[in-house]
């Protein structure tokens, strides 16, 4: 197994277009001889080479079988000695994601709680059966990591801004299915990028949930925030005041006109909407808030609650004024995060109900790890002007 050989290698293309197994065979003799060279790179030596370089030796082989969609294949991992195992790259084939969709899927499986759907879901993903061991080794490997993310230190750069959202999930809590609330931070740094800060699991929207997770931020030293941006939930403006006292709130705009709309029949939507583009349109504060009283006067006679809704809400839709144009779109609202949030209900819904908290944390957790790393790969940032 240590060379490719070439004799068999030309047979077995013959053989593809004649024999139904020839091109599994193919296959299992490629990917053997990739891990061959890769375990040769690894331990920087190949067989029987000496080189002062070599960090481990040769010690036979493993057999190994993964799905593929031409059948199971059976493999042979090479096995290292006097130095840490080789792991073939091959193997990763699931993202981080992937593996936290299996094992969420499983442990329904393993509980007594799955149905057809969801055994087919399985057999779709992995193309057989999952063992519980396979299951707690995964779950283990993931749970490490998503550790270590969210409990990295934050003070290696500033965090002017931060958005926070939140929605909610099925999750089975002591025999029950309950709504959860999956709590989200992103921050954007002073070069005007996205990072993923921290995420939580919480029975709902409280002051005290969001006020543990924004404890959590300011113990791994969470430095320069200037705005926070979020929508006008109670439990988050308390949380707010409790601990970012010194720290603006920028109320989401889309979020804002949503309440408008719900004050007045479907017919009146689009003149509503007229108006309150025109209250948005200036970039001096102070001009919005004077067209904003004077849509509240506007409105008074037959819809009070929307004059109500302006006198005491517009204020706080207008903390970003004072920024540049480009970001003050980007900041106005949290449509940057509502769009991370239905990724991951594009993911979640495979699942439909949680099997534990655990689950759903984990699941949530390997998305928004994988969507971090996708933004810190990206030449482009989310804010290309910064003026503060």
């Amino acid at each position: 197994m240590a060379k490719i050989d070439n004799d068999n290698i030309r047979r077995l293309l013959q053989e593809v277009f004649t024999q139904n197994s020839a091109l599994k065979r193919l296959l299992e003799v490629l990917l053997d001889a990739a891990m061959n060279a890769e375990a040769a790179e690894y331990l920087k030596a190949d067989f029987y080479q000496r080189s002062p370089s070599r960090i481990g030796h040769r010690n036979g082989y493993k057999p190994r079988t993964i799905a593929s969609r031409i059948g199971k294949l059976h493999l042979h991992l090479p096995q290292s000695r006097n130095c840490p195992p080789y792991q073939p790259s091959m193997f990763n084939r699931f993202q981080r994601s992937e593996r936290a969709l299996l094992i969420a899927c499983a442990e329904m499986y393993f509980q007594g709680v799955s149905t057809r759907k969801v055994q087919d879901v399985l057999d779709a993903m992995c193309g057989m059966d999952i063992s519980s061991a396979t299951v707690s080794r995964i779950a283990c490997e993931l749970d490490e990591k998503l550790i270590a993310f969210r409990r990295r230190r934050l003070d290696h750069t500033e965090y002017p801004y931060l958005q926070i959202d939140a929605r909610y999930e099925k999750v089975r809590v002591n025999g029950h299915i309950v709504s959860q609330a999956v709590l989200v931070a992103v921050g954007i740094t002073a070069d005007g990028r996205c990072e993923i800060l921290d995420w939580r699991i919480g029975d709902s929207e409280s002051e005290d949930t969001w006020g543990q997770l924004f404890k959590d931020l300011k113990d791994r030293r969470l430095k320069g925030l200037r705005i926070i941006v979020s929508d006008a939930h109670s439990g988050i403006r308390k949380a707010i005041a409790r601990h970012f006292q010194a720290v603006a709130w920028q109320r989401c705009r889309v979020h804002f006109k949503r309440q408008l709309l719900r004050k007045v029949p479907f017919k009146y939507y689009r003149q509503l909407m007229t108006d309150v583009v025109s209250v948005f349109e200036p970039e001096n504060r102070d001009e919005c808030m004077l067209r904003g009283m004077e849509m509240a006067e506007k409105w008074r006679s037959c819809y009070p609650s929307v004059a109500r809704l302006l006198e005491e809400g517009l204020e706080d839709c207008l903390a970003v004024c004072s920024l540049d144009a480009v970001v003050r779109r980007k900041l106005n609202s949290t449509n940057m995060l509502e769009n991370l949030m239905r990724h991951i209900k594009k993911r979640s819904r495979v699942v439909g109900i949680f099997p534990n908290r655990q689950s759903c944390d984990r699941l949530v957790g390997a998305l928004l790890l994988e969507v971090h790393e996708s933004w810190q790969a990206s030449e482009r940032a989310y804010l290309n002007i910064l003026r503060l």
